[in-house]
This record gives structure tokens, C-alpha cells and sequence, in this order.
């Protein structure tokens, strides 16, 4: 299974960036996605979450500025970020609870990252 993050890169203070996370592999079942980030200096923080069900939870740091959403059809995770700012700036990561099939038995429960997408707020 692979994550494949895209979309960061340098915006403006008060801008707009949407990242994408496509998953792909031998996926049984998505439960959860999630966008983490991590600042230079700081450990990696739950930005937003998003379950099968379709509800999700965004940190009170991006509540109203971000939002996440998903496209179960294509295993795609989205984050809309809009009104950046300079503390917004890190590595964001995408995030899978899932299970993937194998040639042996059931599918095997797991969680995958992305690469990483590096986002850069200017003031």
C-alpha cells in the first residue's frame, strides 16, 4: 500500500493550498484518513481526521480555516487550507487505518503514511 501526498509548497500569509493524498495497493477496506503536520522543532500534531462514516475533526489551530474531505471512490484524501498563516508552515502527512489484501488468509490491518508535502507560509 502507498500514500502519495502532493500539493504543498509556498503561499502567502492569508492564501489558499489544497493537498491531495491518493492511496493505492492491494486496500481491502479505508477506515480512517487523517493530515498530520510537523513543524521544524516540533513534534508531528493531528491536524484533521475523517472516518468511513464521513465524520471528521479538525484541530482548534485550523477549525474553520481547513477542511478535510474524501473520495472514497478514488481512495483520495483531501485538506483545503485557506486563510494560511506563517504557524501553518510544516510537513504535512497524510495518514490510513486500513486493511490490505495478501494471497494468505484475511486482509491485514495497518497504518500508512505519505511521504510528505512540504507546505511554506510567507509572511
Amino acid at each position: 500500500v502507498q500514500l502519495q501526498a502532493s500539493g504543498g509548497g509556498l503561499v502567502q500569509a492569508g492564501g489558499s493550498l489544497r493537498l491531495s493524498c491518493a492511496a493505492s495497493g492491494r486496500i481491502s477496506v479505508i477506515n480512517a484518513m487523517a493530515w498530520y503536520r510537523q513543524a521544524p522543532g516540533k513534534e508531528r500534531e493531528l491536524v484533521a481526521e475523517i472516518h468511513s462514516a464521513g465524520n471528521t475533526n479538525h484541530a482548534d489551530s485550523v477549525r474553520g480555516r481547513f477542511t478535510i474531505s474524501r473520495n472514497s471512490a478514488k481512495d483520495t484524501l483531501y485538506l483545503q487550507m485557506n486563510s494560511l498563516n506563517v504557524e501553518d508552515t510544516a510537513v504535512y502527512y497524510c495518514s490510513a487505518e486500513l486493511a490490505y489484501n495478501t494471497d494468505y488468509g484475511a486482509p491485514v490491518r495497518a497504518r500508512s503514511w505519505g511521504q510528505g508535502t512540504k507546505v511554506t507560509v510567507s509572511s
